[in-house]
């Protein structure tokens, strides 16, 4: 069974940072496009940034472009979002997906990822 697993989620004060992890186990992901997406309450998901499977190229919302990066570490098999200078907006259950396809893309739906972890919690206080 193949399983993603984000940690790192937390209460912080506007402008201050968090780092999520998304650990995959059961298979390894160092050749697969990953992404992270969020869902605030009583809204839909939505695509935050995504990471080519090699990590050469990234992609961002305009939301939080500039403020997160996204990063992969293919030796250790995890995936990294640093959230810096985070807004009451970015409230949300953030969510780590990975899926199949050429080295170099970067994909901003959810229809073209495969596997989803359960989610992390970021709450952030104005």
């Amino acid at each position: 069974q193949v399983l993603l697993v984000e940690s790192g989620g937390g209460l912080v004060q506007a402008g201050g940072s968090l780092r999520l992890s998304c650990a995959p186990s059961g298979r390894t992901f160092s050749s697969s496009y990953m992404g992270w997406f969020r869902q605030a309450p009583g809204k839909e998901r939505e695509f935050v940034a995504g990471i080519s499977g090699r990590g050469g190229n990234t992609a961002y919302s305009d939301s939080v472009k500039d403020r997160f990066t996204i990063s992969k570490d293919n030796a250790n098999n995890t995936l990294y979002l640093q959230m810096n200078n985070l807004k009451p907006e970015d409230t949300a259950v953030y969510y780590c997906a990975a899926g199949a396809g050429p080295l170099f893309s970067v994909y901003r739906s959810m229809k073209d990822y495969s596997y989803w972890g359960q989610g992390t919690q970021v709450t952030v206080s104005s």
